[in-house]
C-alpha cells in the first residue's frame, strides 16, 4: 500500500496539468499494461499476463466525455497449435470469487459486462487477484503497472479528482470533464490510373538533391544518401507516380532492416519543379490515392504499428495511426488496435 501511494504521489506530481490527448495522442506503458488515447479522447488501456505468451489479455475501452462507462473485452492467447483446447465457456473469478461467465463475442474475443469490468478495475488498481478461469491453464491478468497507466488515462481525458476517475475519485464536478471530441473527417480524391515507373537519369539529377534536402533530423533515408560503406550499387530504383494532372508521388527506398522496410514518399508538382513534400519515410505501398505503413515489431509479427496517409486533392493527410499492442505473443497479427489518430475517410462528391 505505501509503494502504491509513493507511486501515486510521483504520477500527480507530473501530472499537476491536465494531459488532454491532443492531435498526436497519447501513448503510455508501464510494466504489463499501456495506454492510447487518439484524438477523439477515447483512451484504451490494455494489460497482459505477467509472462510472456501466458494467459491472454484485457481491453478497457472508454469515450471521452462526462459519464463515460469503461468497457472490458478479453483475447485469450492462441499458441496456433491444432490440439489446443478449444475454449467455449470463459468465468471471471476475483479474489477465488466467481464473478459470471464472460460473453463470447466475434473474432474469439469476450465481452465483460459493465459490472464485471468495473470489478475488474476495482481489482488491478489494488492487490486483487484476477483470473479467467476456462481455458487449459488459468488466465492470470498482471496488476503490474495498472494503476499508473489508469491513472495517466483519467488525466488524458481530464477525470482527475471527478467522481468517475478511475483512480482517484473526487468532488470536481463530473460535468467539467471535457466532451468528446469528433472525428476529424478526410475528403478522398480519386486519383489517375497510372503504374510506377523509374526515374530517367535526368530527373534523378533533378530531384534527389531536392529529396535529401527535404530530410530533417528525425528522419531517416540512408539508401537515398549512402554513406562510403554502403555503396549505391545495385540499389532499388526510385519511382514516379503519377497522382493527377498536376501532381506525382516519388518513392525510394530509405531502409531495410532484419525483417521491415521502410519507403519515403514524396509528394510533388508533375514538372519536378517545386520543394518535395515528404509523407513518410516508413511507407509499405501505395495504392489508389493511399499510402499505407505496417511494420512488425519483431520477426514472429505479434505486433505491429500501422499508419495510412489518404490523398484529398491537394495533399496526402494521415488517416490513421496504432499499434497491436506490446509484443507478448498472444496472437499473430498482434492483439488488439490501439489507435492514436483516428479520422472518418468519405469519397469526395464530383462537381
Amino acid at each position: 500500500m505505501i509503494t502504491r501511494l509513493l507511486l501515486a504521489m510521483s504520477l500527480f506530481a507530473s501530472l499537476s496539468a491536465p494531459l488532454l490527448a491532443d492531435q498526436d495522442g497519447v501513448s503510455f506503458s508501464h510494466k504489463d499494461w499501456e495506454l492510447a488515447c487518439d484524438n477523439t479522447l477515447t483512451c484504451r488501456a490494455a494489460g497482459y499476463s505477467a509472462e510472456e505468451g501466458a494467459g491472454g489479455s484485457v481491453l478497457l475501452v472508454r469515450a471521452g466525455g462526462p459519464n463515460a462507462v469503461t468497457h472490458g473485452r478479453v483475447v485469450l492467447a492462441d499458441t496456433g497449435d491444432d490440439d489446443s483446447k478449444v475454449v467455449n465457456n470463459l468465468a471471471l473469478w476475483i479474489d477465488d470469487r466467481a464473478l459470471g461467465d464472460v460473453a463470447k463475442a466475434d473474432n474469439d474475443e469476450w465481452t465483460l459486462t459493465d459490472e464485471q469490468t468495473q470489478a475488474l478495475i476495482n481489482g488491478i488498481k489494488g492487490s486483487g487477484k484476477v483470473e479467467f478461469r476456462g481455458g487449459e491453464e488459468p488466465f492470470d491478468l498482471s496488476s503490474n503497472g495498472a494503476f499508473a497507466v489508469l491513472l495517466k488515462m483519467d488525466d488524458a481525458q481530464g477525470r482527475l479528482s471527478t467522481p468517475g476517475a478511475l483512480v482517484r475519485k473526487g468532488n470536481k464536478p463530473e460535468n467539467s470533464v471535457p466532451a468528446a471530441v469528433a472525428m476529424p473527417v478526410i475528403q478522398q480524391v480519386k486519383v489517375v490510373k497510372a503504374d510506377a515507373r523509374p526515374l530517367t537519369a535526368d530527373e534523378l539529377a533533378l530531384l534527389k538533391p531536392k529529396l535529401i534536402a527535404s530530410l530533417t533530423d528525425d528522419d531517416s533515408c540512408d539508401n537515398l544518401a549512402p554513406s562510403d560503406d554502403q555503396p549505391e550499387e545495385g540499389a532499388e530504383p526510385l519511382t514516379l507516380t503519377p497522382v493527377d494532372d498536376a501532381h506525382v508521388l516519388i518513392a525510394a527506398l530509405c531502409w531495410r532492416g532484419a525483417y521491415n522496410e521502410g519507403y519515403g514518399y514524396w509528394l510533388i508538382d508533375k514538372a519536378l519543379q517545386g520543394t518535395p513534400q515528404l509523407v513518410t519515410d516508413s511507407g509499405s505501398d501505395y495504392s489508389e490515392g493511399v499510402i499505407t505503413e505496417a511494420q512488425k515489431g519483431r520477426g514472429i509479427g505479434d505486433c505491429w504499428s500501422t499508419a495510412a496517409w489518404v490523398w484529398d486533392g491537394k495533399a496526402f493527410e494521415q488517416s490513421s495511426d496504432a499499434t497491436t499492442g506490446m509484443c507478448r505473443a498472444i496472437r499473430a497479427g498482434g492483439a488488439w488496435q490501439l489507435p492514436t489518430w483516428v479520422t472518418e475517410v468519405k469519397a469526395a462528391s464530383l462537381p
